[in-house]
């Protein structure tokens, strides 16, 4: 089965303005975008108040693994192989997420900075999960 919404046509700034309007009505503030140098969007930035005060978020388009993954699925039309539509999917594919996150945060079976975590933004602007890879955090093997 290919990629989700790898047939997506929808412009990557009415999709981004999808999402923002979705975090917004769930309490997200201050939202920015981190550009590329080739004009993309590379990250969605925003805060959100917490009950240890506000924190910051960023979430990544990993247009790159998009990429790949339309480039080297043979079910995919070559007109659909480009740049260009590996970020529409990608933020695409964001927005989905972000839906389905707001929609548990709705039930109230978790909390905003739950579902943001690994997304969490420290004094250095490295997430929470990249300070994981990087081997900085000390996590327990659980017993």
């Amino acid at each position: 089965m290919p990629l989700l919404n790898y047939t997506t046509s929808i412009n990557v700034h009415k999709t981004l303005g999808e999402i923002q309007g979705c975090l917004v009505e769930h309490g997200a503030r201050k939202l920015f975008y981190d550009y590329k140098d080739n004009k993309s969007i590379d990250s969605l930035s925003f805060t959100i108040i917490t009950p240890r005060g506000e924190v910051g978020v960023k979430l990544p388009a990993k247009v790159e693994a998009v990429l790949k993954i339309l480039q080297t699925d043979s079910k995919v039309p070559k007109n659909l192989k480009t740049y260009e539509q590996a970020e529409r999917v990608a933020w695409r594919i964001i927005l989905e997420w972000v839906k389905a996150q707001m929609a548990i945060l709705e039930t109230e079976m978790v909390k905003l900075e739950q579902i943001f975590l690994p997304y969490l933004v420290n004094n250095s602007g490295q997430t929470f999960f990249e300070a994981y890879e990087n081997g900085q955090l000390q996590i327990s093997d659980g017993r």
